[in-house]
């Protein structure tokens, strides 16, 4: 898939969203961060690299929340070896001990306590020089550290921090490290989507051609083409093929069109999507519907210094058409003016906030012009401020 559409209409997001809502591994790369293969930079292979360690950690994450319960169940029993004094009673005294010092520690009572605690570490190898690419390194250290065996060290840390520790080693005891790996590979072949940003960049055409500045651009569309088409990438975790991985490519397409990728390219992208600019009703809904719209988190914000604010409709109204007038006037970045707008809008509550404590401050469409009112008539002003 090509997303079309200028910056700040949620490219990006939408296929975050799309990821998150199906569970799929998905990374976003850059374009523009790769170079030819022979040149020095990032390969277009790492980005296959990076999606499979996104879904090793996916999967390590939800294996630890399913054996989570026995893990602090094994993590509590650590702490109560450690908290319980070594001594002549019998096993009746000592049971009971541990009973009471359980009792205890389910309550919260030991938290600040000091224990000492016996730690597994494995020892970190540090690989310098020019051995070979970054993967080949990767695959080196990995193998040393595997092969290399694991130091016992105790260390004196409070009981809430042992607790942590410790559950974390018990999960890391209880997991099938080579069922994750295999689960993780499975999943990042099957249906690992990979969001490649800026492919307008590595576009030869446009201004591109007229001012020279084809910087291996062809070269880097050549080797996506394999990747994208289908091949198989070695990982230090095993091969991986990308037959059925999805790509997503995104631009804005301002100097160059999808026309001035390698017809080959273009094929491998069957799929063409144009997002329109948003619109004042479409920055209206930003800053209202989402869990963490900017209103809500400047209220937030502001809440931590005992300032309430409260946004009226109209003051959120007039947010929304200060910044689409902005973007019309000057440089059109989306919803990202959103964040510029609100920023100059509570630039004054924001630094005097330590000396409000307990004060209501009501946002009104009033209030917001006039602290935007310069930016909003002044089209210079604006386009150097925001």
């Amino acid at each position: 898939i090509i997303m079309i559409g200028p910056t700040g209409v949620g490219k990006t997001e939408i296929a975050r969203r799309m990821a998150l809502l199906v569970g799929a591994p998905f990374i976003k790369v850059e374009a523009t961060k790769f170079t030819e293969v022979g040149y020095v930079g990032r390969d277009v292979e790492s980005m296959i690299r990076e999606l499979v360690d996104v879904s090793i950690n996916m999967v390590h994450d939800e294996a630890v929340a399913e054996v989570a319960d026995e893990a602090s169940q094994a993590a509590e029993e650590r702490l109560l070896d450690a908290l319980l004094p070594a001594g002549g009673d019998t096993p009746t005294t000592r049971a009971e001990s541990r009973d009471r010092l359980r009792e205890m520690l389910q309550q919260g009572r030991l938290e600040q306590r000091d224990v000492e605690v016996s730690i597994e570490e494995k020892p970190q190898v540090g690989m310098v020089g020019a051995l070979g690419g970054q993967e080949e390194m990767a695959g080196l250290q990995d193998m040393f550290e595997r092969f290399m065996p694991s130091r016992t060290r105790t260390r004196r840390m409070k009981v809430s921090e042992a607790r942590e520790v410790l559950r974390a080693q018990e999960s890391e005891r209880l997991i099938d490290r080579e069922a994750v790996i295999s689960e993780a590979l499975q999943r990042a072949q099957q249906s690992g989507i990979v969001f490649v940003d800026e492919l307008d960049k590595v576009a030869v055409g446009g201004e591109a051609v007229r001012h020279g500045a084809d910087v291996s651009r062809q070269g880097v569309q050549r080797d996506l083409l394999p990747i994208v088409e289908g091949s198989t990438v070695n990982t230090r975790y095993g091969m991986v093929r990308t037959d059925h991985i999805l790509f997503i490519a995104a631009g804005a397409f301002h100097t160059a069109s999808p026309a001035d990728l390698m017809p080959e390219l273009q094929g491998r992208f069957p799929i063409r999507v144009e997002l329109k600019e948003l619109t004042r009703d479409d920055f209206v809904r930003i800053l209202t519907e989402p869990q963490n719209a900017l209103t809500r988190q400047q209220r937030a914000l502001m809440a931590t210094e005992g300032v309430l604010i409260d946004f009226s409709d109209d003051a959120v109204a007039a947010l929304a058409d200060i910044a689409f007038t902005i973007n019309e006037r000057s440089l059109n970045i989306g919803a990202r003016r959103l964040y510029t707008v609100m920023e100059k809008l509570l630039e004054e509550v924001s630094f005097n906030a330590p000396d409000m404590n307990g004060q209501e401050v009501r946002i009104d469409a009033n209030y917001v012009r006039s602290q935007l009112k310069d930016l909003a008539a002044d089209e210079d002003v604006a386009r150097y401020i925001l």
